[in-house]
């Protein structure tokens, strides 16, 4: 062997710091070596063909093989041949099976001088004398007792010990280069997540305080209230059933905040925000040139939320093509980035919301379904927590105000009372989108609620039939005795308190001294 073109070949290698220049170096500095006809590198990797693999019986723990990267050579029979592919019989080989696997196993590596005497390392004793092969040399990839993969070279000229020695020394400095090489990697991969699950949960963390906490003390949600936590110590897959509005991100979020992830991430995905065809690299993620615009690797949700939760919200909008390999995760842990063959291992607590009836649904399955249900929680609408309506309303205001910067308000009992009797279609998400607006509209420190798109359905047909039908009406006085009546029957209920946050002028919805006035414009004294 050339020694200085060898050294040269190291130098060039030791320079770079990427795997896949690395491993070109390597077969290219090889095959350019006098008398050498094909040389190649193989890489450790997790075993992901081993439904392809026909050594699957032989092979013991199905977890590494060694994957052929690089391949460089030149043929004498078929000029035109591309030897430097990666397909092909000898694409994946476990470790300690067939002939590449032993002699990975051999820490000394293995030197055969003359092939034609000893033909038990080539599966293919044609090829050898086709291409009139003498000689193969391979050693493994070891590095701080680490091995990494193999390096072989078959030649066309004797290989002597002394060349061997130095295709060992060679093969050892590559080892150290790809080594450092797969370190860095590693790191850049992990800074890149966590700048990715930095940026994601910032926004999420801002997302969360726009909303707020969970608030309430009906009988209705404080049986979600038990059930999160019953459920949230689990590992149980969750699914929140409810309307929209609800606050179904609420309750996936005090499952996480109460579960033993509570200090890895929770990440949601939006399942009716992604176009169809970007679904699966939401999830899993892809590499570089995977399908146009794909200019760089991205990591998908799922890597994203490894040992955290992953909330789905929407699920019932997943394509019916995708649930499939989303069962698979459910199920074994596994995916695949598109366009990547490696499969990688996750380990993910999934949680799901739905607004749908994905039980009788023809576009989801089944066994995705009873998958995702295993712990069922239903959120109850607004309507059904009438009784909340007060501390969510107080919870809102304060928010709004200080949110929006606009000056305080007050919130009256006259404006529970409307809100109450208001159907709420919309839910809690309904219910602060109208005090944000009646905070924005305030004046001299007044709700302005606006509710007339709030009210039950019917309300308005049966109040307009009511006014059709009836044609009686009041006089004056009779006005006056019905404001006098009403009055009174107000600060009976008040004890005759006027001002206050429960007197009687908060509870009729107007000013304390307009109401003094009233009261001594009609000549009324307390009993």
């Amino acid at each position: 062997m050339d020694i200085e073109a060898l050294t040269n070949s190291l130098l060039n290698i030791e320079q770079e710091h990427a795997t896949d220049s690395i491993l070109r170096r390597i077969v290219s500095g090889l095959a350019a070596e006098p008398g050498i006809a094909l040389a190649r590198v193989w890489v450790k990797r997790p075993g992901d063909l081993c439904q392809d693999c026909g050594d699957t019986n032989d092979c013991g723990n199905r977890r590494e093989c060694l994957h052929l990267v690089a391949s460089r050579g030149r043929s004498m029979v078929q000029p035109d041949a591309d030897w430097s592919r990666t397909e092909g019989e000898f694409r994946s080989v476990p470790v300690g099976v067939r002939r590449l696997g032993l002699i990975a196993a051999r820490p000394d590596g293995l030197l055969v001088g003359d092939l034609s005497a000893d033909l038990q390392w080539v599966s293919d004793p044609d090829w050898v004398r086709t291409e009139r092969v003498v000689s193969l040399a391979a050693v493994p990839l070891s590095c701080r007792g680490q091995v990494l993969g193999l390096v072989a070279a078959f030649s066309r000229e004797p290989i002597s010990a002394a060349d061997f020695r130095w295709f060992r020394q060679f093969a050892d400095h590559a080892a150290i280069a790809l080594f450092n090489a797969q370190a860095f990697e590693q790191i850049e991969e992990v800074r890149q997540d966590l700048v990715r699950e930095n940026t994601y949960l910032r926004a999420e963390i801002r997302e969360a305080q726009e909303f707020g906490e969970m608030v309430g003390q009906s009988p209705a949600i404080q049986k979600v209230f038990r059930q999160i936590e019953l459920v949230a110590p689990t590992d149980a897959t969750v699914m929140i059933r409810g309307e929209s509005g609800t606050g179904k991100e609420l309750v996936a979020r005090a499952i996480h905040e109460r579960s033993k992830r509570a200090d890895k991430p929770l990440v949601k995905v939006n399942c009716g925000a992604i176009p169809k065809e970007l679904f699966e690299s939401e999830f899993f993620g892809h590499i570089k040139g995977a399908f146009t615009g794909a200019i760089q690797d991205r990591v998908g949700r799922f890597q994203l939320a490894d040992q955290g939760t992953l909330f789905l919200d929407e699920v019932g909008e997943i394509p019916y093509e995708l649930q499939s390999k989303l069962l698979r995760v459910l199920q074994e842990g596994q995916f695949e980035r598109v366009g990547e063959d490696l499969t990688r291992q996750v380990n993910v607590r999934i949680v799901a919301a739905t607004n749908r009836d994905l039980a009788h649904g023809a576009s989801f399955r089944q066994d995705l379904f009873y998958r995702l249900s295993v712990f069922p929680l239903e959120v109850p609408p607004l309507r059904e927590r009438k009784e909340d309506i007060p501390a969510l309303a107080e919870y809102f205001v304060a928010q709004a105000c200080r949110r929006l910067n606009c000056p305080p308000v007050q919130l009256t009992q006259h404006d529970v009372i409307q809100m109450q009797n208001c159907d709420w279609p919309g839910n809690i998400r309904e219910l602060q989108n109208v005090i944000e607006r009646a905070v924005i509209t305030a004046r001299h420190g007044r709700l302005l609620l606006d509710l007339e798109h709030n009210r039950p359905a019917g309300a308005a047909a049966v109040a307009g039939a009511t006014a059709a039908e009836d044609t009686s009406f009041l006089t004056q006085a009779q006005l006056d005795n019905l404001e006098r009546q009403n009055l009174l029957k107000v600060l009976r209920l008040t004890a005759w308190k006027v001002s206050g946050r429960h007197g009687a002028a908060a509870l009729l919805g107007v000013k304390p001294t307009t109401l003094f006035s009233r009261i001594q414009k009609m000549g009324l004294r307390q009993e």
